[in-house]
C-alpha cells in the first residue's frame, strides 16, 4: 500500500516498517474486506481514447505528466517515454532504476532515482540535459515550471534547481516528527510560490525565488499518547483554485486557506492520505476508509458522501465538469455524479491498482490514469 507505509525519519537508513493496524486489507480482521462492486444503471459513459504501456512501477508510484496532448511517463526499470495522443514519440532507458516521476513543462522531463539523483531530459527528443543530486531517494514527481525544477527528497527536503542547467538554486528543510507516512507526495508550483505539505500536518508556502518560507499553517495537530497515534501527515498534494488552496491530512482534517497569507477559510475533520480536488462548487476528498465526500467550497459543509467503495484503496478524486472520477486497487475507474455522488459509469483497466493520481488531459472530461502494471489509459467521460 503506497500510502500506508511508515518510516522512522530519525533512523531512515535502518529501513521502514508496515503496520497492520493502518492497513485496511490486513488479514487480522476478516470483516475488513474491500467492498464488493454492485450493479447500477449507468447514466454516463467512460470510453478509452487510447491505451499504451510503459512498464511496471514495482514498489514505487509513477504519476504521468500531461502537457497539452503529450503524456510523459516512466517505469521502475528506467524506461521513460512520451506519447502524443497515444502515439509513441520516443522511448528511452535512463540507465538506472527510477523511483520518482514524472515532472514536465513540455520543455523538460524530470525523474528521480532511489540514490537521490535527479535526471532531466529534453521533452522533444528524450536527450539527456543535466543531472543533479539530492540528499535521499526521490519518491515524488518533480515539479517543473517557470525556469525552476523543485524536487522533494525522501527526508522531506525541497530542492530548487535551475531548469536550464540543473544548478541548485536553494534548499528548504524543516524539522519533522520521528514517525511519518512514507509517501510519494510532491509539491505544487503556483507562480512565485511553492506549496508543500509535511509530516506533522503542516502546509508551507515557500518562495520559488530563494526557498524562504512565506507562511506556514497547521492542517492537523498531532494527537495521542503514542508516535503512531500522533501521525498527522499531509501525504497528498494541495490543490489550488484562484486565491484558495486546500489540503487534507492523515488523521487530521481538510482545510482551505488564502494563498496570499495563509489565513484559514474553513476546516472539516477528516482523515485522508489519497488526496482531494476541487471545482467551483465543492472540494472532493477520498477519505482513509474509501468513502468519497463532497464539501461545500464556501464553508466546508458536507454535500454528499459515497460510501460504497470502502476499503478499495481509492486514488485522489478528479473533478471533471458534471462528474468526479476516482480509481481503486483493482484498476477500476468509477465516475460519480457531481451533484449527488451517485455512480454514473464504471470501466475496468488491466486489473492492477491505480495508485498514481489521475491526471486531466486536453478536452473536457478527458483524463489519464497509469496502473501499477504500467498501462496508460486515456479516458473520456461523457
Amino acid at each position: 500500500m503506497k500510502r500506508l507505509v511508515l518510516i522512522a525519519l530519525l533512523s531512515l537508513l535502518a529501513g521502514c516498517s508496515t503496520l497492520n493496524k493502518l492497513n485496511p486489507f490486513s488479514s487480522g480482521d476478516a470483516q475488513l474486506k474491500p467492498a464488493e462492486l454492485t450493479p447500477f444503471t449507468a447514466t454516463a459513459q467512460l470510453s478509452v481514447d487510447w491505451q499504451a504501456s510503459i512498464g511496471a512501477s514495482g514498489e514505487y508510484v509513477f504519476t504521468p505528466a500531461v502537457v497539452g496532448t503529450s503524456v510523459y511517463t516512466a517505469a521502475h526499470d528506467g524506461t521513460l517515454g512520451r506519447f502524443d495522443a497515444g502515439r509513441q514519440v520516443w522511448r528511452i532507458n535512463v540507465g538506472q532504476m527510477i523511483s520518482g516521476g514524472v515532472g514536465s513543462d513540455g520543455k523538460l522531463v524530470v525523474v528521480g532515482t532511489p540514490k537521490g539523483e535527479v535526471l532531466a531530459f529534453d521533452a522533444q527528443t528524450g536527450r539527456p540535459v543535466w543531472r543533479a543530486q539530492v540528499s535521499s531517494e526521490v519518491l515524488a514527481a518533480p515539479a517543473v515550471g517557470d525556469g525552476l525544477v523543485v524536487v522533494r527528497s525522501g527526508d522531506a527536503r525541497l530542492f530548487g534547481f535551475e531548469a536550464t542547467d540543473g544548478k541548485q538554486r536553494w534548499v528548504y528543510q524543516r524539522s519533522t516528527p520521528a514517525l511519518s507516512l512514507r509517501s510519494n507526495v510532491g509539491v505544487v508550483l503556483a507562480g512565485p510560490v511553492v506549496l508543500a505539505g509535511f509530516p506533522g500536518g503542516k502546509l508551507v508556502a515557500v518562495s520559488s525565488a530563494n526557498g524562504a518560507a512565506l507562511w506556514e499553517v497547521a492542517v492537523a495537530q498531532p494527537k495521542g499518547a503514542t508516535e503512531i497515534e500522533r501521525i498527522a501527515d499531509i501525504a497528498s498534494l494541495p490543490v489550488i483554485n484562484g486565491h484558495e488552496v486546500c489540503a487534507v491530512a492523515y488523521q487530521g482534517r481538510v482545510a482551505c486557506y488564502d494563498t496570499t497569507n495563509g489565513n484559514q477559510l474553513w476546516a472539516h475533520d477528516m482523515s485522508s492520505s489519497a488526496g482531494l480536488d476541487m471545482d467551483d462548487k465543492a472540494v472532493y476528498v477520498s477519505d482513509v476508509n474509501g468513502a468519497v465526500f463532497a464539501l461545500d467550497r464556501s464553508n466546508g459543509a458536507s454535500l454528499w458522501k459515497q460510501d460504497k467503495l470502502l476499503r478499495r484503496d481509492l486514488s485522489r478524486p478528479l473533478a471533471l465538469g458534471k462528474y468526479v472520477a476516482v480509481a481503486d486497487y483493482q484498476g477500476v475507474v468509477h465516475l460519480l455524479r457531481r451533484d449527488d455522488g451517485a455512480f454514473a459509469a464504471r470501466i475496468t483497466t488491466d486489473g492492477s491498482a491505480i495508485s498514481a493520481d489521475p491526471q486531466r488531459a486536453g478536452g473536457a472530461g478527458s483524463f489519464v490514469v497509469q496502473t501499477r502494471s504500467g498501462d496508460l489509459y486515456a479516458l473520456s467521460a461523457h
